[in-house]
């Protein structure tokens, strides 16, 4: 796989289809040919065991952060599986929401982007404007997102997730769907 010096890609695909693991991929490969200056890597995968299957998963379950790169990690949840009830799912997406702006207003300008569960952040509110608008300058951005009905299709914060991918769709130059097999 070459790795662009320049875009937008973004990769979607259920729980477990290897989103994660191809947005390290692409991390490792851009840092090996440009280097890990401007680099940003924000982190917004929970990681939660359900079923005895680890939904979700940190870049770094894959591959070494690069120690040069300004790494904002969310301490998130995954609201549908882990709320108990609608008042607490609504209340852990509200806190990704939160905790999500506070990192996007803090990341610095870079030359290349990394984002792993973009969407996780804008269950709450699907203004996933604010994440493209700190990537503007960006040369290359890769995001990863979850798209799958395994963790719910009607309720509200799978709606929002789903409004906050089809905005990503039409942000990237590239998307990439990965199936179940990866």
């Amino acid at each position: 796989m070459t790795v662009p010096d320049a875009g937008r890609v973004l990769i979607t695909g259920p729980s477990n289809a290897g989103k994660t693991r191809r947005t390290a991929e692409m991390l490792e490969r851009w840092v090996d040919e440009h280097g890990a200056e401007g680099v940003v890597v924000l982190e917004f995968a929970p990681e939660i065991e359900r079923d005895g299957v680890l939904l979700g998963g940190c870049l770094s379950r894959f591959t070494d952060l690069p120690g040069e790169a300004w790494v904002g990690t969310l301490d998130a949840h995954a609201p549908r599986a882990e709320g108990k009830s609608e008042a607490e799912t609504r209340a852990f997406a509200r806190e990704n929401a939160r905790d999500g702006r506070e990192l996007i207003e803090t990341m610095p300008s870079s030359r290349a982007v990394f984002v792993n569960d973009a969407t996780i952040p804008f269950q709450h509110a699907a203004d996933i404007e604010a994440l493209l608008d700190a990537c503007e300058d960006a040369a290359f951005v890769v995001m990863n997102a979850f798209a799958g009905d395994e963790l719910g299709t009607d309720d509200p914060i799978s709606r929002r997730e789903r409004e906050a991918r089809a905005r990503l769709v039409e942000w990237a130059d590239v998307h990439e769907r990965l199936a179940k097999d990866g």
